[in-house]
């Protein structure tokens, strides 16, 4: 009796870690359940691709509503599910900017207008902060809510969103990008060398 008596907090404990885990996964389904949706929603806006350096608000600051880029997506997409990679990236940026200071840019310091609108920033900083996955050429290996970055050629630094449908020729999952023409949903995910693969729920998840 007193065995089991000693036994029931840890039987306990475990019991709650299951829980935790369970209501965790739950929890990471429906937030990429949301973020699909809202990239997909994102194809429906024009948007002029104009890649110039605007002065934007901090926090939540965006560039003018039919203008943006590739990363532009990616910020509006997590924006409507309550992550604001605006911020997020800059608080990072500025505790660890050393881990930054590794790709191209070579800034001195940080940049709450430009930061997060830069391909190798967000690569640092999923890779940080949510899960880097391995790069493969098993288009199964990418799912609905992932992010992909690839090297267009020259070192042009690209960025997309996977999304839950599928080609119906390829089978594969689309893409939610936008490449010069506004936001698109297209059959890409191997049409340049991918150079980065990663996921991320946002803070706390």
């Amino acid at each position: 009796m007193r065995q089991a008596l000693w036994l029931m907090p840890c039987c306990l404990l475990v019991a709650i870690s299951a829980l935790s885990q369970t209501t965790g996964l739950a929890s990471k389904k429906e937030f990429t359940g949301r973020l699909v949706a809202a990239a997909v929603e994102r194809t429906h806006h024009a948007v002029r691709y104009v890649p110039d350096y605007v002065a934007i608000p901090y926090p939540g600051g965006d560039v003018p509503a039919d203008t943006g880029v590739c990363t532009d997506e990616v910020i509006r997409s997590y924006r409507a599910v309550g992550v604001d990679l605006q911020k997020e990236v800059h608080e990072d940026m500025q505790r660890n900017f050393a881990a930054y200071a590794k790709h191209r840019w070579r800034s001195t310091r940080t940049d709450t207008n430009i930061d997060h609108r830069r391909v190798p920033n967000l690569m640092v900083f999923f890779e940080r902060k949510g899960e880097s996955l391995p790069i493969t050429k098993r288009a199964e290996d990418y799912a609905p809510g992932d992010l992909i970055t690839w090297d267009l050629g020259g070192n042009v630094p690209h960025i997309g969103i996977v999304v839950d449908q599928k080609s119906p020729w390829s089978g594969r999952y689309l893409i939610v990008h936008n490449i010069g023409q506004g936001p698109k949903l297209e059959d890409v995910l191997f049409d340049w060398r991918i150079t980065g693969h990663y996921r991320y729920f946002g803070p706390g998840l």
